[in-house]
């Protein structure tokens, strides 16, 4: 339809819009929810990690050979002792070091009498790694946070300001309306 302007929805764009960027709210509601998503692996995941592994200081220690490699921070590894007598295959729970340990490697481990199919490492038993990850999810979490406060603040200038002098809306030329 030559020399009608296209007035159809898929036809208009929101003014303030210009080509690779996004709308203001839908960028801040996108930050926000990885503020979120942070915050709960921080508090949700990694300091109960962490208290778990510090329950062990306590524990009974043993000497233990790395049994399956894996992603040990996730909780995919484990290690063999002896407790009571008996060979155990004991699990390394999540937020664990040792994955640059191969299959073989000898460690000292704590575990609890009660319970020896989940063990820790001597040097985990503190809880710290764990916690060094709580702390950057936490701090990812702000960050997050902030640049979703900014990104509000940043598009409602800009709302306010409206179409800078000499340029026009996107899909406006400067004779008028265009068609796609």
């Amino acid at each position: 339809m030559d020399g009608i302007p296209d007035t159809s929805a898929a036809g208009r764009r929101h003014p303030n819009t210009t080509a690779g960027s996004m709308r203001p709210f839908p960028a801040a509601l996108m930050l926000l929810v990885l503020a979120l998503l942070s915050a709960a692996l921080s508090t949700l995941v990694m300091l109960p990690a962490a208290q778990h592994l510090r329950s062990f200081q306590t524990g009974e220690q043993a000497s233990a050979t790395l049994h399956t490699q894996g992603s040990c921070i996730l909780g995919h590894c484990q290690v063999e002792f002896e407790a009571d007598g008996r060979t155990v295959v004991a699990d390394l729970p999540v937020g664990s070091r040792g994955f640059t340990n191969s299959v073989g490697t000898r460690m000292a481990v704590r575990y609890h009498a009660d319970d020896p199919q989940v063990a820790v490492r001597e040097d985990d038993a503190g809880g710290g790694g764990a916690a060094v990850l709580a702390v950057l999810s936490g701090v990812a979490a702000l960050f997050f946070l902030l640049l979703s406060v900014l990104q509000l603040v940043y598009g409602s200038q800009q709302r306010r300001a409206g179409p800078l002098p000499g340029r026009t809306p996107q899909g406006t030329g400067p004779t008028g309306p265009t068609n796609p």
